[in-house]
């Protein structure tokens, strides 16, 4: 397997050169030029051992995934489902190339470039979202939160709860039951039908209880159902992630990941969930900072995407996720990894191999290989479950979550990717994982820097990116040789550098040092000359991918 993995890298190294437009060739527009970025990709499952009645639901399912996508066009913007219509019967070669774009990325905002508009007519990117009020400020929602009985503050700061100005003028909560009704209402119907169709009861059990929390906004059991869900047919549908919500990353999106389970290679991967405890134990954070028994083992799921939609579906696609997102869940439960192995080899095959071969140095380009570049995501989204999460400030219990605002997406992505290869060399020291893939798993990572960065520093990923890489790069640990513009690693000096980044973000996060995090932002999370020069000659490359899928008449 490994030697295969190797000779596909060097082919794909070999003739992943950057194309020069022919004399005479058309001149390509702009939204073209952006459009092409996201190489289009096919993404398919096999559906063969799915009994009769799970491939019924499996088309129910995506159907109500589908309206997903309706719910969070409405949550970007106020204005984003009018300008939506108005793409969609504008018959111009401009007017058919902005609807594209506009499906890639959801909404009229480039993700790749810093969000600008490119759509005429389109404001400045809302960081309330479709959240909040569009003349709300952040202090204005403090003050109001902090006047509020404490069940009601919990829902003002909670996931599930838009906040409105009633007819006073003053702020008010408005639960998702009622904001989005006349979408939920056919998307739980689809949820019953499925669970009708499917001959698996704990498939049948989660879409039951789905659909209820749709209507009554709390979403506890389903989510334990969630955590239980043992089904060929694996789907996540609901709102989940706070990226969207600049001003306090509150407020959770709608998303769906329709999906075909992977037994084989969950198993293989499940061994990792035995060594959780043992790695949150050594931690190098104090020992009052650690948790001395995690919520539950965390369940692994290896998968093939056949439909997303929602937030999932916006700009760079998202390659493995670690939910819910709710503490008492997390506690009580844990939370489950799921690896979207189809989508992570598109992405290795058409993105970060190309990327290999002009940012890193040719004598270690050899080592780069998707094992560890699996791995290594799978050990980021376990990362996200081990560290401080519900801690104490000032003599009040509260979450980093809460204490973070709109700076927790960005530090999380940081400290679980940094304490990702931390616990991958844990391993890796301790004999579980083969040492071999020590200097392999570091190289990767490196070209993975660039492609995460690409994604832009203003979203989380990339942000939280750039800050590890520039923090690495002054520790030595990756080095820059100028005579060919490339990065190296340094691996013993990674081992060393890679432990003291992860002790530094997460003793910020155990003492809810939002000011801290700032400053580590402000100084690190940035495009420096050396790193410019290589995002320079990766213009040709693609960023990401866009999805096709068959399976949805697509």
């Amino acid at each position: 397997m490994k030697s295969l993995l190797f000779l596909f890298s060097a082919l794909v190294m070999m003739n992943a050169g950057c194309t020069q437009p022919r004399p005479g060739a058309p001149v390509e527009s702009p939204l073209a030029a952006k459009i092409k970025r996201f190489a289009p990709t096919e993404l398919t499952g096999d559906v063969s051992r799915l009994s009769p009645g799970d491939r019924l639901a499996l088309q129910k399912l995506i159907e109500a995934a589908r309206i997903m996508d309706r719910i969070y066009i409405r949550q970007v913007w106020s204005g984003n489902e009018t300008l939506l219509r108005r793409l969609q019967v504008d018959t111009t070669a401009a007017g058919r190339e902005a609807l594209e774009l506009f499906m890639i990325e959801m909404g009229p905002w480039s993700s790749l470039d810093n969000d600008s508009a490119f759509v005429d007519g389109a404001p400045v990117k809302p960081p309330q979202a479709n959240y909040y009020p569009a003349d709300m400020t952040k202090e204005e929602m403090e003050a109001w939160v902090r006047g509020l009985p404490e069940k009601e503050k919990k829902k003002a700061v909670g996931f599930f709860w838009t906040i409105r100005r009633g007819a006073d003028g003053k702020l008010m909560m408005v639960p998702y039951s009622r904001e989005y009704r006349d979408l939920l209402i056919p998307a739980a119907a689809l949820l019953r039908e499925a669970a009708g169709l499917t001959d698996n009861p704990t498939l049948k059990k989660f879409l039951v209880l789905r659909a209820e929390a749709f209507a009554k906004d709390d979403y506890y059991e389903s989510d334990v159902a969630w955590m239980d869900l043992d089904s060929p047919i694996d789907v996540t549908i609901g709102p989940y992630e706070t990226y969207m919500d600049e001003l306090f990353n509150y407020k959770a999106a709608f998303e769906s990941f329709v999906t075909l389970r992977n037994d084989e290679e969950s198993r293989n991967l499940q061994r990792f969930s035995a060594y959780l405890q043992e790695i949150e134990d050594h931690l190098p954070i104090a020992k009052e900072f650690r948790n001395p028994r995690l919520g539950g083992m965390a369940p692994i799921r290896v998968v093939d995407q056949v439909y997303r939609s929602g937030e999932a579906s916006g700009g760079v696609q998202t390659a493995a996720f670690n939910l819910p997102n709710d503490e008492k869940v997390i506690k009580e439960k844990g939370s489950k990894r799921v690896m979207l192995k189809n989508v992570q080899q598109a992405k290795f095959q058409n993105v970060l191999v190309p990327i290999a071969r002009i940012a890193v140095d040719t004598t270690q380009q050899p080592l780069i290989a998707f094992e560890p570049f699996f791995t290594h995501i799978l050990a980021h989204e376990l990362m996200h479950g081990l560290g401080p999460h519900n801690i104490m400030v000032g003599g009040r219990k509260t979450t980093v979550r809460q204490e973070m605002k709109d700076l927790y997406s960005a530090i999380e992505e940081a400290k679980a990717d940094i304490a990702g290869l931390f616990a991958l060399q844990y391993l890796i020291d301790k004999g579980v994982v083969d040492k071999a893939t020590e200097e392999q798993m570091y190289v990767t990572f490196l070209a993975g820097v660039f492609r995460s960065v690409r994604f832009g520093i203003n979203e989380a990923h990339g942000k939280g990116m750039a800050l590890q890489f520039n923090y690495l790069l002054d520790e030595g640990a990756f080095v820059y040789i100028p005579s060919t513009g490339r990065f190296s690693v340094d691996v013993e000096k990674m081992k060393e550098v890679v432990r003291k980044l992860t002790g530094e973000i997460m003793t910020l996060q155990a003492n809810g040092n939002y000011a801290g995090v700032q400053t580590m932002f402000d100084r690190y999370a940035n495009i420096r000359p050396e790193m410019r020069k290589v995002l320079d000659r990766l213009m040709h490359v693609p960023v990401d991918i866009h999805p096709r899928f068959p399976l949805a008449g697509e």
